[in-house]
């Protein structure tokens, strides 16, 4: 709803008596169309809290004691397709790090390596956590992952291509001023985007470069710390259920 078309509202008004969010910044959005709305917390920082990291990962994957730059090109087989390439086009930049793909379980092993050549990179199935617990710096496709790898407080360069006719309408209709989770939150640029046509090797190297080591990595981390305080604590459906506990008490009552 706060991407476009705002006033799609104004159908949800009409049945929601009252709106738990799960990400901060709606909870003004919504009370700019007065609504009664609450912002409980996400369920992703109960999921971190109850990672446990796995001591052996590293020897499990037969992963070197180089630091780890992790990719995660997304789930879904367009976006792995569309940015998966340009993410291994940076690795022979980077001879001092290990690059790992993060799996999407809906494909084999056998799906990704055609995107390999040389040297293999790793690939991971099912530890995108055990990954980001090690990773020094991570390359991202736009989505949920983004605020994880914040979490996890990993810098991060935030990726994203589309089909040129869907990104010409979107730009056309959406209303926002960035497509990541992080910057969204932040209200500000946290991440960089490279979006597009800007989704290229050589913006993505140099952008990777500067999140390596030095002055643009620090002030990152501390936006995460910021990030994580606005985020909140663990506990979303404890904090939810209670809150429409309240809410029927309160109704019953009125």
């Amino acid at each position: 709803m706060w991407a476009w078309n705002q006033k799609r509202v104004l159908k949800i008004k009409k049945i929601v008596d009252k709106m738990f969010c799960i990400l901060p910044f709606e909870v003004a959005f919504y009370k700019g169309w007065d609504m009664d709305i609450d912002y409980v917390g996400n369920p992703l920082l109960d999921e971190i809290a109850q990672f446990k990291p796995d001591p052996a990962f590293r020897e499990k994957y037969q992963l070197s004691n180089k630091k780890i730059i992790a990719l995660l090109p997304g789930s879904r087989k367009q976006e792995i397709e569309r940015l998966l390439p340009v993410m291994l086009s940076t690795k022979a930049k980077f001879p001092a790090y290990q690059f790992v793909i993060a799996g999407a379980p809906s494909f084999a092993p056998d799906y990704y390596a055609q995107f390999n050549s040389g040297d293999e990179v790793p690939l991971v199935f099912g530890q995108t956590y055990n990954l980001l617990h090690h990773a020094h710096a991570a390359i991202v496709a736009s989505g949920t992952a983004t605020l994880e790898t914040a979490l996890f407080k990993v810098p991060q360069v935030v990726v994203y291509k589309g089909g040129s006719i869907s990104i010409a309408i979107a730009r056309m209709v959406v209303k926002i001023k960035f497509i990541s989770l992080v910057n969204l939150i932040m209200d500000k640029k946290v991440v960089t985007e490279l979006i597009q046509e800007d989704c290229n090797p050589k913006l993505l190297g140099s952008t990777l470069e500067d999140i390596l080591d030095g002055g643009t990595r620090e002030s990152m981390l501390l936006d995460y710390s910021a990030l994580a305080d606005i985020m909140g604590s663990p506990g979303a459906s404890e904090r939810t259920a209670a809150l429409i506990l309240a809410f029927l008490k309160k109704s019953s009552k009125g």
